[in-house]
């Protein structure tokens, strides 16, 4: 069985603040890490290879500076590593980049699963890797709590809002995991030392001769970024007065009724 983790490197949000002119990110100084969700993804992934002896690759698409969290994912236990970058991919929005990275999934396939995180802790969509799923014509399931493998069945627990449901579907098929799913592994003092060595192929436009330049990059994203802001808090307190715990619940309680939120 062949398993594709998509992994992305992104800045650790406890450092991030907000520019107060531009009202923009400020990166510099900010440490990048593996996307925690995508970290659950990975260890989804190596846990099946040490259940059904699978080949486990992890891709990243970013500058080359990405390829820390790639050797980060080799440390923890992934076969090999590619880090996917040009120019010409610069600017792409999450249909821009699930198009590419499908691409790349193409090239290197056939996979028997593709994993990644539910979403990525700096953009929150959730859309990257189901879009992946649709450019390869694939079965998807999403928020995966747990994942089992018998011939070419998939047996999925997901996390619903009612509770869990459990869903089969047949290979190939694409997994967005959870961080309830399971707890990431630690690598080892011998990985880490061999993923330093490992040599991380870069895949670029060139190696894509069949993919549509149109879909790639800032000119194929059909989302724009217009603007960003930081909210700003416009609500007012209100005191809730009472003697008793059973006064002050009423007095609340005619409050919401009256602002029409009961």
């Amino acid at each position: 069985m062949k398993i594709v983790v998509c992994i992305k490197q992104v800045p650790d949000t406890t450092e991030i603040k907000i520019d107060p002119v531009k009202n923009t990110l400020i990166r510099t100084g900010v440490p990048s890490i593996m996307n925690p969700f995508d970290k659950n993804a990975l260890e989804t992934a190596l846990r099946l290879k040490d259940s059904c002896g699978a080949k486990v690759t992890a891709i990243s698409m970013g500058p080359a500076q990405a390829k820390a969290v790639l050797r980060e994912a080799l440390a923890m236990g992934a076969d090999e590593a590619y880090l996917v970058t040009d120019r010409a991919f610069g600017g792409s929005d999450t249909y821009a980049t699930s198009y590419i990275l499908s691409q790349v999934i193409r090239k290197l396939g056939p996979f028997d699963v593709i994993l990644g995180g539910k979403q990525a802790i700096d953009g929150d969509t959730g859309q990257t890797a189901p879009s992946i799923a649709e450019h390869l014509d694939a079965a998807r399931l999403t928020y995966v709590l747990d994942l089992t493998v018998e011939g070419d069945k998939v047996l999925a627990q997901r996390q619903v809002e009612e509770g869990v449901e459990v869903v089969e579907t047949s290979l190939p098929v694409l997994c967005t995991v959870t961080k309830e799913s399971n707890k990431p592994r630690y690598a080892t003092i011998k990985r880490k030392i061999a993923s330093l060595k490992a040599e991380i192929p870069e895949i670029t436009l060139a190696d894509l001769p069949d993919a549509d330049v149109s879909k790639m990059g800032l000119k194929g994203s059909p989302t724009k970024v217009k603007a960003t802001f930081t909210p700003k808090r416009t609500a007012e307190g209100v005191m809730i007065g009472g003697s008793t715990p059973a006064e002050i619940a009423v007095s609340l309680l005619d409050t919401l009724a009256e602002a029409k939120i009961l």
